[in-house]
């Protein structure tokens, strides 16, 4: 059996590889440095509670990493398909919490924003709008 490292061939599908990259990105700072992404992502762990950072690193890390290592590795368009869903029901959070907690503050607008480019790219790829 030969494994190879699928690269993307056309412009659309390098977008889509690349909000995978960013994902995986993502998901390693938050395995390798659980604290930092807590601070960058405003959020505090209680001091009795150190189950907190293993959240960070196994249910967010583990969903960022396996999701986006598997665009990455197989690329296939389902998988993008997923990849771009994920982040558009992130997304969909992030405004149904901005509009329900009074959670309309400038990081909020500005991580709504990124969510959404993350969710085009590989939906715009997979739907043929970039091809």
């Amino acid at each position: 059996m030969d494994f190879a490292f699928p690269m993307p061939t056309s412009n659309g599908e390098w977008l889509a590889w690349s909000a995978a990259a960013i994902t995986v990105f993502f998901g390693l700072v938050l395995l390798f440095a659980p604290r930092l992404s807590f601070r960058l992502l405003r959020l505090e762990t209680a001091a009795d509670h150190p189950e907190a950072v293993s959240e960070a690193r196994a249910t967010m890390a583990g969903f960022y990493l396996g999701v986006g290592l598997c665009a990455i590795l197989l690329a296939q368009p389902f998988i993008y398909m997923t990849l771009g869903l994920c982040w558009l029901l992130t997304a969909f959070g992030r405004i149904i919490s901005m509009l329900s907690d009074r959670g309309g503050t400038v990081f909020n607008w500005v991580r709504l924003v990124v969510e959404l480019v993350l969710a085009a790219l590989p939906l715009a790829f997979v739907f043929g709008f970039m091809v």
